[in-house]
């Protein structure tokens, strides 16, 4: 069993207790996510199995899509609602001020990673170190927000908003960020994601219906092939005759003309054979001499 489920994740659980229970539905150990999202959100979580956990470093750089919530007044230990309240603040602000605010993180920025993150420092997760009350340095990561639209402002300290970012964007951040920015605190007080491109929250399903799916025998129905979860990649489709050395995962050594416009060197690309899916390969120049290389063979 080779593919990617879409998985709607609910609030609550972590990424790792949605792969620990899809290993218990399927009875396979081959599974993987393709970047966490935090217990406190719900949404998108693509999961991978068998040879498709050979894909999801591909699939760490795709944009992703949320809806969040902004509450302003307060700042927290978490930066999002669970946490403990730090600060408070009774500014009030106005809506033309919150849409400024919004417009000045679009783009190109920089964000300190909070405490209460995955990442690690000296091989122990920062949210432990928290949890022990200890503090260390990070420094600054710059990520991109493509898209951020204010969907709708509640008593000017509540705004929904929906924001379009790179891999590492922490929306807790971004919150806690435009509150400062305000002359106040803000915290995030809701969260969905509902794109981790190409998989959408209208395509996703629950834990229920896989074991369902499973049972009767029509998992195939939710498992997305491998080359689906790479969309995004561009493609090169060879002949038959050149199947034993793609599978072999040998060097094909190609003509310019053999290389389609618009495809660039050293770009991941989905190769096929005959119009099935071989994996992963790029086209190099070594010596003047235009090479396929695969990166990953996954038949």
């Amino acid at each position: 069993m080779n593919g990617i489920l879409n998985i709607f994740k609910p609030k609550g659980l972590s990424s790792h207790d949605i792969v620990r229970e899809v290993r218990k539905i399927l009875g396979i150990r081959k599974v993987g996510h393709t970047g966490t999202l935090d217990p406190n959100a719900s949404g998108v979580l693509p999961i991978c199995i068998g040879k498709a956990t050979r894909i999801s470093e591909y699939l760490l750089n795709s944009y992703k899509v949320y809806v969040g919530e902004l509450t302003l007044g307060y700042k927290t230990d978490t930066q999002d609602e669970d946490g403990i309240v730090l600060k408070q603040s009774n500014k009030i602000v106005t809506e033309s001020e919150i849409i400024k605010a919004f417009d000045c993180f679009k783009g190109e920025i920089y964000q300190l990673p909070p405490m209460y993150s995955a990442l690690k420092h000296k091989g122990k997760k920062l949210y432990e170190l928290a949890r022990e009350g200890i503090e260390v340095e990070r420094e600054k990561r710059k990520v991109h927000i493509y898209d951020i639209s204010i969907l709708n402002i509640i008593d000017n300290n509540k705004i929904l908003f929906r924001v379009r970012c790179s891999r590492g964007t922490y929306i807790r951040t971004l919150c806690d960020d435009i509150g400062q920015l305000l002359g106040t605190y803000g915290y995030m007080s809701y969260l969905i994601r509902e794109e981790v491109y190409p998989f959408n929250i209208k395509e996703s399903v629950s834990l229920d219906s896989i074991y369902d799916k499973y049972n009767d025998k029509k998992i195939e129905d939710i498992l997305i092939p491998m080359d689906k979860g790479l969309k995004d990649f561009k493609h090169l489709n060879f002949p038959s005759f050149f199947w034993k050395k793609l599978s072999n995962g040998e060097k094909l050594e190609l003509k310019q003309d053999d290389i389609p416009k618009g495809i660039e060197l050293d770009e991941f690309l989905r190769i096929y054979c005959d119009n099935t899916f071989i994996g992963v390969g790029k086209v190099i120049n070594r010596n003047e001499k235009y090479i396929l290389k695969m990166d990953k063979v996954l038949l």
